[in-house]
């Protein structure tokens, strides 16, 4: 074999063992501990029924008791095990018992999905205050906050966790008409890079998850407004909750920083950083022209 063969073949090797490796990583979820955030409907449903697929013992926990108790049915029905504990993400006492009670009986976390949030479309000054303002901001940031507040201490002594935040492209890039919702997540943004940063050091991972426009339950409830139809009539693919919650479950065997989805929102997002002038005024058009008609 010639030098240069003997270095090919030498890169080769180097190449392929950290491949090797992540696969190896990847190989299984069973018998892992999922405590899921607004698991009543949308991604945080669909993760259930996936995670719990995999093997996994899925805690649900969100507001409405009997979507859960439901949903908790259909995996055990299925031969998965799951529990559902009702839970207002905007009550601190409430999270502490719910993580409490997860510790209680299974003894561990070994993923955490932040699921739970909601948004609102519509333009600020038209915003309650209490309800459109002070409550997205509780439910979205500091939900996720306290939530994790909660689990990271248990995480820390084990020296093993995985916390998969869901963001969205809001948390990229800002746009007219969902000031507040944008707002809550680019601060889960900033919140998991910080975090990620912060907790690597002690083999806990922190991945972010941030998919664009999709069909779930959370975006029929949305207003209707003049400017949320208008947007609306644009016509580009929004993605499935079923999509998503899988990119949730690949994230958890094969972690990750960042997953934005679809994969072309990254040249929006791109865009916007290198050419924001440009953009401003795209959206400048947008504003006058639908800011008096809703």
């Amino acid at each position: 074999m010639t030098s240069k063969q003997t270095q090919n073949a030498l890169a080769l090797c180097v190449f392929r063992e950290p491949l090797s490796s992540i696969e190896f990583m990847a190989l299984t979820l069973q018998g892992k501990v999922v405590l899921i955030t607004g698991a009543s409907s949308g991604f945080g449903e669909d993760a259930a029924r996936l995670f719990a697929k995999e093997g996994c013992k899925v805690v649900l926990a969100a507001r409405r008791l009997e979507r859960l108790q439901t949903l908790a049915a259909d995996i055990q029905d299925a031969g998965g095990e799951a529990l559902a504990i009702p839970m207002d993400i905007t009550q601190r006492a409430e999270i502490e018992l719910m993580v409490q009670t997860a510790l209680d009986l299974y003894r561990q976390i070994d993923i955490l999905f932040n699921n739970a949030g909601f948004g609102g479309v519509n333009w600020f000054e038209k915003f309650n205050p209490e309800r459109d303002i002070e409550t997205m901001i509780r439910v979205n940031l500091i939900g996720t906050m306290l939530v994790t507040r909660a689990v990271l201490p248990h995480m820390l002594d084990r020296r093993e966790g995985h916390i998969i935040n869901m963001v969205s492209v809001a948390g990229l890039i800002a746009a007219p008409t969902i000031t507040t919702y944008s707002a809550g997540k680019y601060g889960v943004r900033a919140f998991t890079d910080a975090l990620r940063r912060e907790v690597s050091p002690f083999g806990i991972k922190v991945s972010g998850i941030y998919p664009g426009p999709a069909r779930t339950e959370f975006g029929e409830k949305l207003e209707r407004t003049r400017s949320r139809e208008t947007i609306r009539k644009i016509n580009y693919p929004h993605l499935t909750s079923e999509y998503v919650a899988s990119r949730v479950v690949d994230v958890a065997k094969r972690p990750r920083r960042t997953l934005v989805i679809p994969w072309w929102f990254r040249i929006i997002t791109t865009f916007d950083t290198l050419f924001p002038v440009i953009v401003d005024g795209i959206l400048y058009w947008f504003s006058k022209k639908n800011h008096e008609l809703d």
